[in-house]
């Protein structure tokens, strides 16, 4: 909502935002842009707060999304290093490489000023990251977990970095965008049933507010699996093969998404003892999806929509599914 302010007077708003974990005090002018006299301060999944009386300058990623979002922000310079597991952007591979298994000394011989981890690493490898508080470095631990937390996350890297503008357009562009999608799936009249797996060797799903099902919903389909319960706080859920059998006749497509943890096959499915018996693969409609489109907390979960969306509904998702998609990517490399 915009106020008029007359143009001698430069008032400043407190905007704050509140969400599970994170805490956020983004101190605004009337247009909305970055202040560096005023003071912000961002609270961490970990419980740290951490005044930003200016943007960090160089900055290292130790998880795939940040580095992601950080391009996706408009930086490039002001990373300095990344993790070993990077694939997208291309650019973030010209990037030097650190890990948590690395002697924190040469994070300090990098100089830089914020490292960003998440949660999994400050629980591993505290003493790790004492070390690099102890030497003068920031160190922010964040990974949402539903749709709500990642845009709360993306204003939260906006506010490290300066760039505020550009995370608020990024929420935009996401809700402007998986709104045509939610559209287009939501015009179907007879909706595909789902079980979407994200471990297979511990037959577990995904928690009904994860991201992964927000991007099945939004295409139109029904997630069989809407009682799973999630593992710790996680986007992971616990389901067991006897819960998955029980609804066997019901699982029109079986959707399996593919990553560091884990590597299904279609095959490797299909030959799972009591599977036979479930009506996605006895009609061979079992696909495979790679992760990071699904369930990273980045703007490439509107290709995880399109994807499924093809997927479900190849006449639906078409050629004019594939022209929305387009305008986030051109949006994005402009």
């Amino acid at each position: 909502m915009k106020k008029n302010t007359p143009p001698q007077k430069k008032r400043f708003r407190l905007l704050i935002v509140i969400n599970l974990s994170y805490i956020v005090f983004v101190p605004l002018t009337a247009n909305g842009q970055w202040r560096a006299d005023k003071v912000n301060m961002v609270k961490d999944q970990s419980g740290r707060k951490i005044v930003v009386d200016k943007p960090y300058q160089r900055i290292i990623s130790l998880y795939g999304a940040h580095t992601e979002n950080l391009f996706s922000l408009g930086l490039d310079k002001e990373i300095i290093g990344v993790s070993r597991h990077e694939s997208y952007p291309a650019q973030a591979l010209t990037k030097p490489v650190y890990s948590y298994h690395d002697d924190p000394e040469k994070f300090m011989a990098a100089r830089p000023d914020l490292v960003l981890v998440r949660p999994m690493i400050d629980r591993g490898h505290p003493q790790f990251v004492t070390q690099l508080e102890n030497s003068g470095i920031a160190v922010v631990s964040l990974q949402p977990a539903t749709v709500s937390e990642m845009y709360e996350y993306w204003k939260i890297l906006g506010v490290l970095t300066g760039r505020q503008t550009q995370a608020h357009d990024m929420v935009l562009r996401f809700q402007n965008i998986s709104s045509k999608f939610k559209a287009l799936g939501s015009s179907i009249a007879v909706k595909k049933k789902v079980y979407f797996e994200s471990i297979h060797s511990k037959m577990k799903t995904f928690s009904p507010d994860s991201m992964a099902i927000f991007a099945l919903v939004t295409a139109g389909g029904i997630n069989v699996a809407g009682d799973a319960k999630p593992v710790r706080n996680t986007n992971i859920a616990r389901y067991g093969k006897e819960r998955i059998l029980s609804h066997a006749a019901q699982i029109d497509v079986y959707l399996a998404q593919s990553g560091a943890m884990n590597r299904p096959t279609v095959s490797m499915i299909k030959a799972e003892p009591g599977f036979n018996v479930i009506k996605a693969v006895d009609n061979d409609q079992i696909f495979i999806i790679d992760e990071q489109i699904v369930s990273r907390p980045t703007l490439r979960l509107l290709e995880g929509i399109h994807e499924i969306g093809k997927i479900l509904y190849p006449d639906v998702f078409n050629e004019n599914a594939n022209k929305i998609l387009m305008r986030k990517l051109s949006d994005q490399e402009s």
